[in-house]
């Protein structure tokens, strides 16, 4: 009877008590919403590329539960932006609520063709808003993206079985199918210019017998697991040269990820490597940064070539996965050059080989987690 009494008194309290709750009772906004950030920069970003995922927070401050009339992109359906508003997707929104004292996300990306703007020198900012309410009560935040324009190599792709094209290489006179997605590239792509910069998704491989030249200032990204082979016979040649300003190294050539955020800027293993086969000849690089790869450099075979199978001077290897220069029965000559900060060695030269370094600064400070290995690695027997 008496646990009976306190079920019923229960139940009518909560009945009483709900019946008095505002629930579902939002009033319009009055224009004071607040903003994590009142300018939204998506950084740069190359034509034709998504964007990361950046986001905005929308605060409700007061003590009144809220309906935002309107959430919409000031460009509206034409705006190359998109938008999430509380897990929708799309380009406007109505009534949108937000509880007091309360906040929701605005999740933010962009894809643009530069071609379909005007674009001055391969750059263009691409701008827009998130509008808040109308009239009055309107607010307001900006969103800013730089597109830059970019020269793509990539592998094919078939549309009906969407089987990416893999590399076919010639080795040692034999053919050699991989699994390695990726294409050799045409004669009229053996000189990277500094006119554009360059994209390559995949393995971009230097055929037989051809050199790649690469011009003083020019710019390489590679997306993930993506890389350059320099094949038998075949050589690269990166003709870098003395840059006045020490930010911007204008005319070095720097070679890194294609993820252009701050955020991504130094972070190590973002693409595979620059492989010169057990075959490749006289490889040059000159003025050269190569950063965020997971091995920098990979140098294969020949290790009594006449003038090194690698000469590499005035560079910078750094913020490598793995490797800054795995060398494996090979011969390399290095001169004024830095290679830091490595997820095993910054250098490592295995299975014997000659290398000749001189005013070469080899040092590892690593701090991306744990490292079993020396800054400098040297044995005579394959290491894996």
């Amino acid at each position: 009877m008496k646990r009976s009494f306190y079920f019923i008194f229960t139940i009518g309290f909560l009945m009483l008590w709900s019946s008095c709750r505002k629930d579902f009772e939002f009033s319009p906004s009055t224009g004071n919403l607040t903003f994590s950030r009142d300018t939204v920069y998506l950084d740069t970003v190359f034509s034709k590329i998504g964007s990361s995922t950046y986001n905005l927070k929308v605060y409700n401050k007061s003590d009144s539960d809220i309906s935002i009339p309107s959430v919409k992109l000031t460009l509206g359906e034409t705006s190359n932006y998109r938008l999430s508003v509380d897990g929708i997707a799309g380009k406007s929104f109505e009534n949108v609520e937000l509880l007091a004292k309360d906040s929701l996300y605005i999740f933010i990306e962009t894809t643009v063709d530069i071609e379909n703007e005007a674009a001055t020198s391969g750059q263009f900012l691409y701008t827009d808003a998130i509008e808040f309410d109308s009239g009055t009560k309107q607010q307001k935040v900006e969103l800013v993206t730089l597109i830059q324009d970019a020269i793509f190599i990539y592998p094919n792709r078939d549309n009906t079985t969407k089987v990416v094209e893999t590399l076919t290489l010639n080795v040692d006179g034999e053919t050699v199918e991989t699994d390695l997605q990726g294409r050799e590239l045409l004669p009229n792509e053996l000189n990277f210019t500094n006119e554009k910069p360059y994209v390559i998704y995949g393995f971009a491989a230097v055929p037989n017998n051809e050199t790649l030249t690469i011009d003083a200032g020019a710019r390489i990204y590679f997306h993930s697991e993506s890389g350059l082979l320099v094949t038998n016979g075949a050589s690269i040649k990166v003709n870098g040269a003395l840059s006045n300003d020490p930010e911007t190294l204008e005319n070095q050539v720097i070679f890194e990820g294609d993820r252009l955020e701050p955020s991504f800027s130094e972070t190590p293993g973002q693409w595979g490597t620059i492989w010169l086969f057990d075959g490749s000849i006289d490889n040059i690089i000159n003025y050269a940064t190569i950063k965020n790869a997971n091995v920098g450099i990979l140098c294969d075979g020949d290790p009594n070539a006449t003038n090194h199978k690698l000469n590499i001077t005035n560079s910078q290897i750094y913020n490598s996965g793995s490797f800054g220069i795995m060398g494996r029965n090979t011969s390399i000559a290095g001169e004024n050059i830095v290679i830091n900060n490595a997820g095993q060695s910054s250098f490592a030269g295995t299975i014997g080989g000659r290398y000749n370094f001189t005013h070469a600064t080899i040092l590892n400070y690593w701090d991306n987690g744990f490292r079993q290995l020396p800054s400098v690695l040297l044995n005579n027997f394959c290491f894996r």
